[in-house]
C-alpha cells in the first residue's frame, strides 16, 4: 500500500484511578496515535510509551522524534506490502520498538479493511473471545490493597495481578492469597530486584502463585536462569524480552518458564506472532501483558490473545478499567466469565470517537509524501 500521509497525535487520557509500580505512579497515561493514509484507507496503531522512562528508555518524546525524523520518511510515497515489508525498511533505526509498532499496527489495521478481515483472521486466532485478569497497582497498605482486589473480584475478574517491590511484596502477596484462597494470583515485580534482594521472595513459593513476573533488572537473562532453578513458582520474563531472538536466548537458558508478550515491547505485531509461535513450538505458556493502552492498542491485544499459544488470561481489563471516556467509539467489557470479546470488523475493528480525540490530544502533526 503506498502510504499517501502519517499523522501523529500526542495524547493524554486521565485514569480512572492512579497506578503505582516499582518505578513510580501516574494518575494520566500518555501515548502516541498514529494515523496511516493510504489508497483511501485510513489505520489506526498506538505507540504505547509514557512520558516517563521508567518500564524502559522509551518516552512520549522519543516516540515522537523517531517516527517523525526516522520512520516517517522511510514509508511516505512508498508502496509497503506488509508487515514484514515494514519490518526490513526499519531494521535499520536500532530500538525504539514502541514507536515502531505503532505503524505496524497501523498498517495491519489498513490491509484488513483492505480485505475485509479482522486481525483475529489475519492472525489465525482461535477464541472469540480471550480470558482476562486485572493489574493492581502498589495500594497504601495491604489492607486497602486486600479491599481494591475485593472490588475488581466482585465485577467479575478471575485472575488478579499485583504489582510488588522491595518492603511490599512477601506481606501484601499473602494478604491477597488470604482473601481469595482459590484465586488465580500473580506478582509483577518490574525488574525492582537484584539476584540477591530477591531472596526475600522465596516465601511466595508457599503461596500458590501462577507466576512471579520480571523480578530482575530489565535487562537481564542470566541471572533469572538462576533465580528460576532457585523457584518452583514460574518465573516470567517481560522486559528482557525485546525481540524473537531474546525470547529464543531465554528459552535455551531455561531462564523462565513463561514469556508475558506484549507486542510493542518487541516491535511489533509481527515480533509478537514470532515469539508466540516460537513458545508453541517448545510448549511454554505465554499471555498478552497491557500497557494501559486506550481502546487503539486493547483492541489489538485481544486480537493477538486469540491465538492458541495464549493459555494464561491477559492484562486486558475492560476499558472502564483505566477510563471512563477512551477514544475509541467502542468499549470492551467483561463478560460474566472473565474475558472480552475479540473485535470481529475489519482491521482493529474500532473506530475513532473525534472529540474525545481532540479532547485528549495535546500536540498533533501531519506529514505527508512529496
Amino acid at each position: 500500500m503506498k502510504i499517501e500521509s502519517l499523522k501523529l497525535y500526542h495524547i493524554r487520557l486521565p485514569l480512572v484511578t492512579p497506578f503505582e509500580t516499582s518505578f513510580g505512579r501516574i494518575d494520566h497515561k500518555e501515548c502516541i496515535l498514529v494515523e496511516l493514509y493510504a489508497e483511501g484507507l485510513t489505520g489506526y496503531g498506538e505507540s504505547a510509551v509514557e512520558r516517563d522512562p521508567g518500564y524502559n528508555y522509551e518516552t512520549t518524546g522519543t516516540a515522537w522524534h523517531i517516527l517523525k525524523d526516522f520512520v516517517a520518511p522511510l514509508i511516505l510515497g512508498q508502496d509497503v506490502l506488509d508487515a514484514a515489508d515494514f519490518q526490513r525498511r526499519v531494521k535499520g533505526i536500532r530500538g525504539h520498538h514502541l514507536a515502531k509498532a505503532g505503524v505496524e499496527m497501523a498498517l495491519w489495521d489498513m490491509l484488513g479493511k483492505r480485505d475485509g478481515k479482522s486481525l483475529k483472521a489475519m492472525f489465525g486466532g482461535v477464541r472469540h473471545k480471550v480470558e482476562v485478569g486485572v493489574s493492581i497497582g502498589i495500594q497504601e497498605s495491604a489492607p486497602a490493597l486486600v479491599q481494591t482486589a475485593e472490588g475488581y473480584v466482585a465485577q467479575g475478574y478471575n485472575r488478579l495481578k499485583i504489582k510488588i517491590k522491595p518492603g511490599r511484596d512477601v506481606a501484601d502477596t499473602s494478604a491477597v492469597r488470604k482473601a481469595f484462597p482459590a484465586i488465580r494470583l500473580q506478582v509483577d515485580a518490574n525488574s525492582a530486584y537484584s539476584l540477591e534482594t530477591a531472596e526475600a521472595l522465596k516465601p511466595l513459593d508457599d503461596l500458590d502463585l501462577l507466576l512471579i513476573e520480571q523480578p530482575l533488572f530489565e535487562d537481564d537473562i542470566w541471572d533469572h536462569r538462576k533465580l528460576q532453578a532457585q523457584f518452583k513458582t514460574p518465573v516470567c520474563l517481560d522486559e528482557s524480552v525485546v525481540s524473537p531472538r531474546h525470547a529464543r536466548y531465554a528459552i535455551e537458558m531455561e531462564a523462565c518458564r513463561i514469556i508475558n508478550i506484549k507486542p510493542g515491547r518487541v516491535g511489533g505485531l509481527s515480533q509478537g506472532l514470532e515469539i508466540h509461535e516460537m513458545c508453541r513450538a517448545r510448549d511454554l505458556p505465554v499471555w498478552c501483558g497491557g500497557m494501559l493502552e486506550t481502546g487503539v492498542g486493547r483492541a489489538s491485544n485481544l486480537a493477538i490473545a486469540s491465538l492458541p499459544g495464549f493459555t494464561l488470561p491477559g492484562d486486558i481489563s475492560a476499558s472502564d478499567r483505566y477510563y471512563q471516556r477512551d477514544i475509541t467509539n467502542e468499549r470492551f467489557k467483561l463478560n460474566l466469565d472473565s474475558t472480552i470479546d475479540v473485535p470481529t470488523g475489519p482491521g482493529l475493528g474500532i473506530t475513532i470517537d473525534e472529540q474525545a480525540l481532540g479532547q485528549f490530544t495535546l500536540a498533533k502533526l501531519e506529514l505527508k509524501s512529496q
